[in-house]
């Protein structure tokens, strides 16, 4: 499908009705300035007066905070460095349960969780708010207070919901992990924050089988000497007919339903904490080392997250809002806070193609979910599969689809047009753990074009730097964000005077946050992600984004997907390409040249791999994301600091040691 035109624009009473339409309309009142409904005017104006920009969103948010202060940002021209709402308390649990506060009643729901077929329930307001209360109460009695760091090895479930809010409703610091990380990458994470309390479920279902952490969770305290409580929450356990866990040979452990059981529930005593106080501790990957600790604010993250959730994905009380995602990847955290908006959210883990590929749509028409979230892996799986959502599901009620954690193909937004709902709102969004957030993202009253990002989110100074640190537009260069925005990091955890922090993000261009993405702005505006900055290939000194290959070759029936990277070679760079293909099918040489023909044509000669490789796997990490980087360095010999990082790490051994390619 190939148009001159714009994918879906939204209708003149769907623009009229959006929250961000509401917003324009008090940023005029506060600028007393009309904006003539151009987005593009109202970016402006919250880049150039950010603090008018985040004290209005503030007021339309009707952010709950003991006092705001005075003062809405110090150093605000420098970064590191600048600081908004300095003198402000809040509490970030309070924001998102809101009690006395909410407009949606007490016994509608506030969570659906589906544990693939195993697990089904819903979780009213109410009785979040008092499982909570109960949780909260038994932290305190175990000496959990501001500052102190709470951990969880967890599944995408309620009472991790409950858990999280329970500790940061106390001023602790929440950090969580997925059950599926193996010991070594456990303790790479939590070893390095010292937790005082670890949460972890009794275990989790995978493509219908049941796996017990209780093993992993024993070995992992003996690591662990900071941990005074362990509670196990209950998952499997859940199903009828299973054993409670047995926790007598875990350390300090008790059963989550034994925790709480000596609280009442009563009104919660939120902690007011300072708005750049610690809220999270977010890890990078760690493909190349121990993961840095990210550590992330209580007003930025929220503020942040809920410009997004209301402005950008015009999400409203009582929609029901759903993330593919485990605990372990940072959409996780963004989708939690939507419960800040007043929203239902759903709750999925699993193998979304257990038993089928239809699993998150048979979910989505039965619970009327309205903004469905995933990945772009998942949407081309999907492609790959023959899935036809389009001919076996109403979808009524869907009005928007988000995808993120790499960039969405052009061809995945034709799929999504043809065989998921054509009168959709198609948001590709990206930003990153680094941010907690989006640089840009998804715009509820623009038109989506055909593999562009719509905009850039509002209040992030976002531009398209080549390597001079020049300003350049429809051209590929580095994302960068040129001033100081809420939700930046307040820091790497013990990063003494935060030199890890200064080089990770402004060395490349001083004073200028540098992002590590590759990408360009459109003539709409929009953008276009071609990778990360350090996986560009560089044949011969130009320089050419990793997803302008994959684009080209994953168009290929025969393809399932790929991974490609840069070889040094006599002095220069050569592009080889690993891919893994469709079910009976191998590297033929008419495969090879259909395939280099495929990228030739596509895009251009220079884009052409000099060796083109079969795999059976292709390796990732956690969160679903291809790691270029460890296959170049086991390409070139180079050891892998941290597998267990990655979901499937045997599969590198793949990579290693090609007879092909080393001629």
């Amino acid at each position: 499908m190939m148009m001159s035109g714009p994918l879906w624009q939204p209708s003149d009473t769907q623009i009229a009705q959006s929250a961000l339409t509401q917003f324009m309309a008090l940023a005029e009142k506060k600028c007393r300035k009309s904006f003539d409904g151009d987005y593009q005017k109202l970016w402006q104006w919250s880049i150039d007066h950010r603090e008018d920009f985040w004290s209005a969103l503030w007021e339309f948010c009707d952010i709950i905070a003991e006092t705001r202060g005075a003062r809405t940002g110090v150093d605000l021209d420098k970064m590191p460095g600048g600081k908004f709402f300095p003198d402000a308390k809040i509490n970030f649990a309070e924001n998102l349960l809101r009690p006395g506060r909410r407009k949606v009643d007490s016994a509608s729901t506030a969570i659906i969780f589906q544990g693939e077929d195993k697990v089904s329930e819903k979780i009213t307001w109410d009785q979040l708010e008092k499982a909570v209360s109960r949780t909260a109460q038994a932290l305190v009695d175990k000496g959990v207070g501001k500052g102190d760091r709470v951990a969880g090895i967890v599944a995408n479930c309620p009472e991790t919901i409950v858990a999280m809010l329970a500790a940061t409703s106390l001023g602790a610091v929440w950090s969580s992990c997925s059950p599926d990380f193996g010991v070594q990458g456990i303790l790479d994470r939590f070893g390095q924050i010292e937790p005082k309390v670890l949460f972890a479920v009794d275990g989790y279902y995978y493509a219908g089988k049941s796996l017990s952490v209780m093993a992993k969770v024993q070995e992992v305290l003996l690591s662990l000497p900071t941990v005074k409580s362990t509670i196990i929450l209950p998952y499997l356990s859940k199903v009828e007919g299973e054993k409670l866990p047995d926790v007598s040979g875990l350390r300090s452990a008790v059963t989550f339903a034994e925790f709480i059981k000596s609280y009442k529930a009563g009104p919660i005593k939120f902690t007011q904490v300072g708005f750049n106080d610690p809220l999270y501790i977010m890890f990078s990957s760690g493909t190349t080392g121990v993961p840095k600790c990210i550590v992330h604010g209580v007003g930025g993250t929220l503020l942040q997250q809920i410009k997004e959730h209301r402005l950008h994905c015009n999400i409203a009380a009582a929609e029901k809002v759903f993330y593919f995602t485990t605990c372990g990847w940072m959409m996780w955290n963004w989708l939690v806070s939507a419960l800040a908006s007043e929203a239902t959210l759903v709750l999925f883990d699993g193998n979304p193609f257990h038993p089928s590929g239809n699993v998150l749509f048979d979910l989505a028409d039965r619970e009327g979910i309205q903004f469905f979230g995933t990945s772009a892996k998942y949407i081309d799986a999907l492609a790959k599969s023959g899935v036809q959502p389009k001919q076996t599901h109403n979808l009524s009620s869907l009005r928007a689809i988000a995808s993120t954690g790499s960039p969405l193909l052009p061809e995945s937004f034709d799929y999504v047009y043809q065989s998921i709902k054509n009168d959709v709102h198609l948001a590709s969004i990206s930003g990153g753990t680094d941010i907690l957030s989006c640089f840009i993202l998804g715009n509820p009253n623009q038109p989506v074009w055909r593999g562009e990002i719509q905009s850039a989110g509002l209040g992030m100074a976002v531009a398209v730097f080549d390597d001079n640190g020049k300003a350049i537009k429809e051209e590929k260069g580095e994302l960068v964000c040129t001033k100081a925005f809420p939700s930046m990091p307040i820091g790497f955890w013990k990063d003494e005077g935060g030199k890890k922090y200064q080089s990770a993000y402004f060395d490349r261009f001083p004073n200028i946050w540098c992002h590590g993405d590759y990408m360009a702005q459109t003539e709409h505006d929009g953008f276009v992600v071609y990778g990360r900055s350090d996986a560009v290939l560089n044949p011969g000194g130009v320089r050419i984004g990793t997803s302008e290959i994959y684009r080209q070759v994953e168009r290929l029936p025969e393809v399932m997907e790929s991974l490609v990277i840069g070889q040094d070679w006599e002095g220069d760079v050569r592009v080889v390409l690993f891919i893994r293909l469709a079910k009976d099918v191998h590297l033929t040489p008419e495969l090879e040249k259909k395939i280099k023909n495929q990228i030739r044509t596509g895009a251009s000669p220079r884009h052409v791999p000099a060796k083109i490789l079969e795999v059976t796997d292709i390796p990732r990490t956690k969160s679903g994301k291809i790691v270029e980087l460890a296959v170049r360095d086991v390409v070139h010999g180079r050891h892998i600091k941290n597998k267990e990082a990655l979901a499937n790490p045997e599969s590198l051994d793949l990579f290693a040691n090609r007879p092909e390619l080393r001629s």
